[in-house]
């Protein structure tokens, strides 16, 4: 029960996920479905079309990057509401929620509960003192070069392993849904992505996250609406009904069916928490809006779309027990449900609204693949260019041409990375590299970010030994659990028992930071605390409340 938990929660944890053990066995080719296949062409020519209007206004470095900073909150709220609710979220929270009831919930609302946190701590300031990317906020208060090349390394490393997890969950779903061969898959998401971002910038993925996130609600809308009228518009009837046919029956009402161990819940629910307000695709969004004003408005609206669809999720999960459960048109000769527990999700979708509510949200599902890859890809080309060429490399004075250049350049090396990654990882185990990003972010981004906002007294010299001891504690105590240690290197027991260390990691980093800096004595230790006064003002009140100031 145990590993069905941990593997069921590594969908909850963000857009990466469907690959950490998401499809249950070997992916089965299905026949191919027409409905599905069209509706994804109509999103791909769209897509395309809105593409090249965005290229038409993606000319400079700072478009590229930011949209230009002409996005209104709502729409970027709508975006980041996208990068979460991933297929991995819609498939795997029905499917935990289809085999565990009252615990798929638990885990879901663990996980909106980052959005708050990301509203209240982080918006404002992030977006006042920011340009580009995340990093040019704690570069303003610590010694830019060593702390932009360390923590342009744990960006790098996050979107590699999202990347690897979304390109072998891109593979096994369109072997599942579509009919297509594994490498066809890689194919097709990496040549629709590069064209996306090398082409249209952040201003033609956002409009592409905008466009599919909407595709989304709408879906989950009208399942949970269908499920709903089949139950006389009661969600109590709902209840009853997937109470009957569950083997736990009213134990599903309950938390403890298939999350019996509390640290095991509070180190995966600390993970979704500080990992997702510490994603740089995520805080990378905060600079396409023009005020803190917008930014704001942009966290505001995405907890709305957030929690609408978790909403709609919990109708969905319940009544995936209540009509799937028991169907025979859904299982296998063997007594198992085709696809496993994380199709139950498209399962319900036909037994709710046939062929084109199927085929809707299949297409649905790989659209929101090639969103989220499309985010994921801008970020790791944004670190390479921005981050560590124009700012570390060229002093802040790049080749506007030149940075646009590398830009796309990087584009392309993501991309043709990708493919071959998920190429080489298709057969692995990879769960424990989709646990790696959050595990990251809790454990490097999320304390530096924190603390550099936060606290007076914080150095560089903390910042990086900090840094190095959340990285190295994180990927040690994966590899030392289940998921490594047992299911891939074979052992009988895990060293570490919990394959989430973030509860664990990320205070490692923080009191490691905390302790340095305080014994920081160094010169510059004495520039990073001055800093945090000269920036203080800006942070609340926006860059012209700081020239007024200064005037």
């Amino acid at each position: 029960m145990s590993r069905l938990a941990t593997a069921s929660a590594l969908f909850l944890c963000s857009d990466l996920l469907l690959a950490a053990g998401a499809i249950e066995g070997a992916p089965v080719r299905q026949e191919v479905n027409p409905i599905a296949i069209g509706m994804f062409l109509l999103f791909v020519a769209f897509t395309l079309y809105v593409t090249w209007w965005a290229s038409k206004a993606t000319k400079t470095s700072s478009t590229f990057y930011n949209a230009g900073g002409q996005i209104t909150g709502a729409q970027n709220g709508l975006a980041i509401a996208g990068d979460f609710m991933s297929a991995a979220s819609f498939l795997g929270i029905t499917g935990l929620m289809y085999v565990g009831g009252f615990d798929g919930l638990i885990l879901s609302l663990g996980a909106f509960g980052a959005w708050p946190v990301f509203m209240f701590l982080f918006a404002k300031r992030v977006r006042n003192l920011g340009s580009f990317t995340f990093i040019d906020v704690i570069s303003q208060r610590l010694d830019r070069d060593p702390i932009r090349l360390v923590t342009a390394f744990s960006t790098i490393l996050i979107v590699i392993m999202y990347l690897i997890a979304q390109m072998v969950g891109a593979g096994t779903l369109i072997q599942l849904l579509f009919g297509l061969p594994y490498e066809w898959a890689l194919l097709l998401v990496s040549g629709l992505v590069l064209a996306y971002v090398a082409f249209g910038g952040m201003l033609a993925t956002t409009w592409v996250q905008i466009i599919k996130a909407g595709l989304l609600l709408l879906g989950v809308t009208l399942i949970a609406a269908l499920l709903l009228a089949n139950s006389e518009f009661s969600f109590s009837n709902l209840l009853d009904k997937a109470t009957a046919n569950h083997p736990n029956g009213e134990g599903i009402l309950r938390a403890g069916s298939i999350f019996d161990d509390p640290v095991q819940i509070l180190t995966i629910q600390v993970s979704m928490l500080f990992g997702t307000v510490g994603l740089p695709h995520i805080l990378m969004r905060l600079f396409t809006v023009p005020d803190m004003r917008q930014a704001k408005l942009s966290a505001y609206y995405a907890s709305l779309f957030i929690g609408y669809f978790y909403i709609a999720l919990l109708v969905m999960g319940f009544g995936s027990i209540a009509y799937v459960v028991g169907n025979p048109e859904f299982f296998n000769e063997q007594g198992k449900l085709i696809g496993g527990s994380n199709m139950a999700a498209i399962h319900v979708a036909t037994a709710m609204g046939g062929d084109i509510l199927t085929g809707f949200m299949s297409a649905v599902c790989f659209a929101t693949i090639l969103a989220v890859v499309a985010g994921l890809t801008l970020s790791g080309a944004a670190a390479i260019s921005h981050d560590v060429y124009a700012e570390v490399l060229k002093r802040g004075k790049p080749n506007p041409k030149t940075e646009l250049r590398l830009t796309r350049i990087s584009v392309l090396l993501i991309g043709f990375a990708a493919v071959a990654l998920g190429i080489a990882f298709q057969h692995e185990n990879i769960a424990f590299i989709a646990t790696i990003p959050m595990v990251v972010s809790a454990s490097v981004t999320f304390p530096i970010l924190f603390l550099s906002l936060f606290w007076q007294g914080f150095t560089t010299r903390g910042a990086l030994y900090g840094a190095g001891v959340g990285l190295v504690s994180s990927i040690v105590l994966i590899v030392l659990g289940p998921q490594v240690w047992v299911s891939v290197m074979g052992n009988t027991e895990a060293l570490f028992p919990y394959d989430y260390p973030a509860l664990f990691t990320m205070p490692a980093s923080v009191l490691v930071m905390v302790i340095i800096s305080r014994r920081d004595r160094s010169e510059r230790g004495g520039i990073d605390r001055e800093n945090y006064f000269r920036l203080l003002v800006r942070s609340e009140f926006g860059p012209s409340a700081t020239e007024t100031a200064d005037a």
